[in-house]
């Protein structure tokens, strides 16, 4: 299964979803819930966690989350492992609560921290679960407006400074921001997150790819490194492919297309296309080719100076 690439640096802002396995709930009950904001809390404690904004909806979870130590990872595992703990333990259930692994899309937190925390919170309104965002118990909603006591380990000050330095005259600006979409149609600020789930400005957006790309391998099983990369179109990469091993043979052909599928995005569909084969067929060119790449040292040089060629 394709993992996603997790970007992970000191300080950076991430949008969390966490959902049941086939969608199935998770919590069953406002005990269920006060567990997970005790894994919240402990994960603030061991890890350095910080939880600007959150949302419990019954088969997932939203969270606006900010790693000081670089570690999203190590968090999402605790959090996720502790809750599913108690939560088989307490309903007598074995086995994977959550849905494979948590998506985390990256933010500049500048530019988009207002809106994803609005948009976190706006999830039961959305959901036609209650009409306005403070009849809901189970997010970070009240306490932003100053109606329910701040718990040590929620930080709404972050995005409530983005409307005053005064904590409750921004709650009451910030209660003015998030009924202003009730209703209306209002774009979900995720959906321009970049293909590689990277939401920010251009400027950020490019400052991540290129501090990505100088420490991360190619790897067939994140998809995110290879949409990282400027992707030469597929003819440009036959032709590179050519003007080293031949023109017009079956072999440069293979060749091509192990570059297309290993070193880019380009979905299988694509490349069947643009070479008239199956998808079976490209997958048995690529095999074959893996294993010429492991005992043919010459061969294994000349693919990696053409796809250094292809992808700077």
């Amino acid at each position: 299964m394709a993992r996603q690439l997790r970007i992970e640096y000191p300080g950076a802002f991430y949008h969390i979803t966490s959902r049941g396995n086939q969608k199935e709930r998770v919590f069953f009950s406002d005990q269920d819930r006060i567990v997970l904001l005790d894994c919240l809390r402990d994960a603030n404690k061991k890890y350095g966690a910080v939880i600007h904004t959150y949302c419990l909806m019954d088969n997932h979870y939203h969270l606006l989350l900010e790693t000081p130590y670089a570690n999203l990872s190590k968090i999402m595992h605790f959090i996720n492992t502790s809750y599913t703990i108690s939560f088989n333990t307490k309903h007598s259930r074995v086995g994977h609560l959550f849905q494979g692994r948590f998506k985390a899309i990256l933010i500049e937190a500048d530019s988009y921290a207002q809106e994803l925390s609005r948009y976190i919170h706006l999830n039961p309104v959305r959901a036609g679960i209650v009409a306005r965002p403070e009849e809901f118990t189970w997010s970070s909603y009240l306490t932003f407006i100053s109606e329910r006591r701040p718990a040590p380990w929620l930080n709404t000050a972050m995005v409530l400074g983005y409307f005053d330095q005064d904590l409750r005259i921004a709650g009451t600006r910030y209660a003015i921001f998030v009924g202003a979409a009730i209703g209306k149609d209002v774009d979900n600020p995720l959906i321009k997150a970049d293909p590689s789930l990277i939401l920010g400005s251009d400027n950020f957006v490019a400052q991540i790819k290129a501090a990505v790309l100088s420490d991360k391998t190619e790897n067939r099983d994140v998809p995110a490194i290879r949409s990282l990369k400027e992707k030469p179109p597929i003819e440009i990469i036959q032709r590179a492919v050519e003007q080293t091993l031949g023109a017009k043979n079956r072999f440069a052909r293979n060749a091509a297309i192990f570059l297309c599928h290993t070193r880019t995005d380009y979905a299988l569909k694509e490349i069947s296309e643009f070479y008239s084969i199956g998808k079976s067929a490209i997958a048995s060119v690529c095999r074959q080719m893996t294993e010429n790449l492991t005992w043919n040292k010459i061969l294994k040089s000349t693919i990696d100076e053409i796809a250094k060629s292809l992808f700077k």
